[in-house]
């Protein structure tokens, strides 16, 4: 799946050196100076040399200045367009707004983090993911924060077609279970910085004692995405009102939902007989009217 420059620019900022991170963080904020600018005007712009700026474009997947500034403006236009849609001339949300452009803006900020999460997303990993947890008798699966409700979800989704998973908001007892773990066995680490020391010592463990080991980031080349065998990339934005713990969950929850969707599919009669059998199971604790 195609992944746009501004998608590529974010997830590769943990990787960049200090010098392509100002150019990055200029371009995120301000877009437009690339149409606008020579690679010399965008060097001087962000005081950065030529060659900072030529390999901030090959670290985001392109030869060159020239079709770097051509994605650029293609994704401007896109972005525009997206906006269109949901009546928003800005993203971003200010003090002054109505509720009305409150509603709107949130809104369209989670459609896009939904939609550039499935565009970029490795579908090749995705399936692999898919086939390990399958194979796997056991599934851990850990988060911190508001990662740490995605991990919740995950494990009930995985619990309620008859796979034997467990979620860990404790990370002293994760780092014990996942101490414990066997070849063919399966850890989820869920983090969207990549950088969160606890999520990353369970994967590291998990790996050394021979499982499987996933990670559900924002940006593959963070330490986390080093670490795991398997990565799941998603794609959210901060804003002011809207921090990466907020943004990024939206992202992490219909990633889940790819992966429980194609669980299902490989084993459909199964799991729909597991579904009924725990929907059954709560009925009677329901009110009727």
């Amino acid at each position: 799946m195609s992944t746009d420059v501004f998608m590529a620019l974010r997830q590769r900022l943990p990787a960049l050196s200090k010098a392509e991170r100002r150019i990055a963080d200029r371009v995120l904020e301000q877009p437009s100076i690339v149409v606008d600018s020579t690679i010399n005007q965008l060097a001087e712009l962000c005081d950065v040399s030529q060659a900072s700026v030529a390999r901030l474009c090959q670290s985001a997947g392109f030869t060159g200045y020239k079709p770097f500034r051509m994605a650029i403006a293609s994704a401007i236009t896109r972005e525009e367009a997206s906006r269109d849609q949901f009546r928003v001339s800005d993203a971003d949300i200010g003090p002054d707004d109505s509720a009305f452009d409150v509603v709107m803006k949130v809104a369209y900020q989670e459609a896009r983090a939904v939609e550039e999460t499935a565009r970029a997303l490795d579908l090749v990993a995705l399936d692999a993911v898919v086939g390990a947890i399958r194979d796997a008798a056991r599934i851990d699966i850990f988060g911190v924060g508001s990662s740490g409700l995605t991990a919740q979800d995950l494990q009930q989704k995985l619990h309620r077609i008859g796979m034997s998973s467990y979620s860990w908001v404790d990370p002293h007892l994760a780092l014990t279970s996942v101490a414990l773990t066997r070849p063919g066995n399966v850890a989820i680490a869920i983090s969207h910085s990549g950088l969160s020391v606890e999520v990353n010592d369970m994967l590291t463990v998990a790996g050394r004692a021979g499982a499987t080991t996933v990670a559900i980031t924002n940006f593959p080349e963070s330490p986390l995405g080093v670490l795991a065998d398997l990565v799941l990339t998603t794609s959210s934005r901060e804003s002011r009102y809207r921090s990466g713990a907020m943004s990024s969950r939206i992202a992490q929850l219909a990633l889940v939902d790819f992966l429980t969707v194609r669980l299902l599919q490989g084993s459909y009669e199964q799991a729909n007989e597991s579904l009924r059998l725990t929907y059954d199971a709560v009925q009677n604790h329901r009110l009727h009217y």
